[in-house]
C-alpha cells in the first residue's frame, strides 16, 4: 500500500471515530441535565454497545459474502453523521437513546475497517497492524473528546454534536477515495454451522470473552460514569475534556506500543495480564479519589492499561483465521465484546440507582481482577513474531 493511501486510511479512521466521540465526555451529564436517572444514563451509554452486539456478526458475514469492505465503511460513517445530527436536534431522552443506538450501528462497521487494514499486512503481522490502527483510533477519539467538553462549556450543549457531524461528513467524502483490493475468487458464503464452529474455536472465544471485560471497564469508567464522579469533585465540562484527554492519550500510546514493544518483550499473556491488573486497581480506587488531580492520575494509568490489551486481543482474534473469513471472525469478536459496552454501564447504572455508583466501580474493578486470572489461564505464553520494518511509515 502506498504511503498516500495509508495517510488517507488513517485520516478516515480518525474522522470516523471523531464523529462518534465529540460528545462522550458530556453525554452522561447531558442526560442528567435533561432529567435522566443514573439507570437511564446507563441505558443511553450502553445502547451504543447493544446495537453493535446485534449488527456486527451479520455485517461481518455479509462483508465476507460479497468480498467488500469499503461500502460498509462508507455506510458506517454516514450513520455516524446522522447520529450526531439527531442528537443535536432533540432533547427527548428516548430519542437520545435511539440516536446513540444509531452510533452503535455506525461503530459496527469497524469490522470492515480492521479487516481491510489487516489485508495490507502478512497474516502473522496482524497484532502489529491492529496496534497501528488502534493508535489512530485513539487519536481520533482523543481529539474529539478533548474538543467536545470545551465546546459544551463555551458554546452550547449541542455544539459537540454538530462538530461530530461536520468532521464525520468530511471523513465520508474522503472514504469515497479508499482503495480496496479486488478479488477474482468467488467465495462461498459463511454458513451458520461454520460460524458456530468458528465461535467455538478456543483462542477466538477466549480473547472475545476477555475483550468483554475490557469493554466493561472502558464504558463504565472512561466513557461512562467517571465524568459524574469528576463533577462531584468540582470539574467543569472543560475539565472533563482534560480528564478524557489524559485518559485517552496514554491509551493511544499503549495501543501503538502493545504489539511492537510489550508483546515482543514479555509476550501476549503477560501484556494482557499487566493491563487487567493495572485497570482493576485504578477502577477500584476511583470512587475513593478525593481530588480531581488524583482522579486524572488514576485514569491515565487506567487508559494506558486498556490500551495495552485491546490490540493484542484483536490481533489474536484474526491471526489464525483465513483471510476470506476474517471479517466473520472479527464480527464475532467485536459482537461479543459489545456485551461489555452494553453490560458494563447497564449493570453499573442499575447498581448506582439502587445501591451506589461507588459499588458499581468496585464491582467492575473486581471483574478486571477475574480477567487477569482468565488471561493467565487462556492466552498463549509466547511472543508474537513481528517484522522489524516499521509498518507505520
Amino acid at each position: 500500500m502506498k504511503t498516500s493511501g495509508k495517510v488517507l486510511f488513517y485520516a478516515v479512521t480518525m474522522m470516523y471515530w471523531f464523529s462518534m466521540y465529540t460528545y462522550v465526555p458530556i453525554l452522561s451529564l447531558y442526560v442528567e441535565h435533561l432529567g435522566g436517572s443514573i439507570f437511564m444514563i446507563g441505558l443511553v451509554v450502553g445502547s451504543y454497545g447493544f446495537t453493535q452486539l446485534l449488527v456486527r456478526i451479520p455485517l461481518g458475514i455479509w462483508s465476507d459474502r460479497i468480498s467488500k469492505r469499503r461500502i460498509f465503511i462508507i455506510t458506517g460513517i454516514a450513520c455516524a453523521v446522522l447520529s450526531s445530527l439527531g442528537l443535536a436536534w432533540t432533547e427527548n431522552i428516548w430519542m437520545i437513546f435511539g440516536f446513540r443506538s444509531l452510533a452503535g450501528i455506525a461503530a459496527a462497521s469497524w469490522v470492515a475497517f480492521t479487516v481491510l487494514f489487516a489485508s495490507y499486512f502478512e497474516p502473522d503481522e496482524a497484532p502489529k497492524a491492529m496496534g497501528i490502527i488502534s493508535f489512530y483510533t485513539s487519536i481520533g477519539q482523543m481529539a474529539a473528546t478533548t474538543i467536545g467538553g470545551f465546546l459544551a462549556d463555551y458554546i452550547s450543549w449541542s455544539a459537540p454534536f454538530y462538530m461530530g457531524a461536520l468532521v464525520g461528513l468530511i471523513g465520508l467524502i474522503l472514504a469515497l477515495k479508499l482503495v480496496e483490493k479486488q478479488t477474482e475468487v468467488k467465495k462461498k458464503p459463511v454458513e451458520v454451522k461454520e460460524l458456530m464452529k468458528m465461535g467455538g474455536e478456543k483462542l477466538l472465544l477466549s480473547v472475545s470473552l476477555l475483550a468483554i471485560i475490557v469493554q466493561c471497564i472502558t464504558f463504565t469508567t472512561m466513557f461512562g460514569f467517571t465524568p459524574l464522579h469528576a463533577v462531584a469533585l468540582g470539574a467543569s465540562n472543560a475539565g472533563l475534556s482534560i480528564l478524557t484527554l489524559l485518559s485517552t492519550l496514554p491509551n493511544a500510546i499503549a495501543g501503538y506500543m502493545s504489539g511492537s514493544f510489550f508483546v515482543r518483550r514479555i509476550g501476549e499473556r503477560q501484556t494482557v495480564l499487566l493491563g487487567f491488573l493495572v485497570a482493576a486497581t485504578c477502577t477500584i480506587i476511583l470512587p475513593f479519589t478525593t481530588s480531581f488531580t488524583l482522579l486524572i492520575i488514576t485514569q491515565a494509568f487506567n487508559g494506558f492499561a486498556q490500551g495495552l490489551m485491546m490490540p493484542v486481543l484483536m490481533g489474536l482474534a484474526i491471526q489464525s483465521v483465513n483471510e476470506e473469513r476474517r471479517a466473520s471472525a472479527m464480527g464475532f469478536f467485536q459482537s461479543l465484546y459489545s456485551l461489555g459496552m452494553f453490560g458494563g454501564p447497564f449493570i453499573a447504572g442499575w447498581i448506582g440507582e439502587w445501591v451506589s455508583l461507588s459499588t458499581g466501580f468496585i464491582m467492575i474493578g473486581g471483574l478486571s481482577f477475574i480477567g487477569s486470572i482468565l488471561a493467565y489461564k487462556w492466552l498463549p505464553n509466547s511472543s508474537i513474531k513481528l517484522n522489524n520494518n516499521s509498518l507505520s511509515q
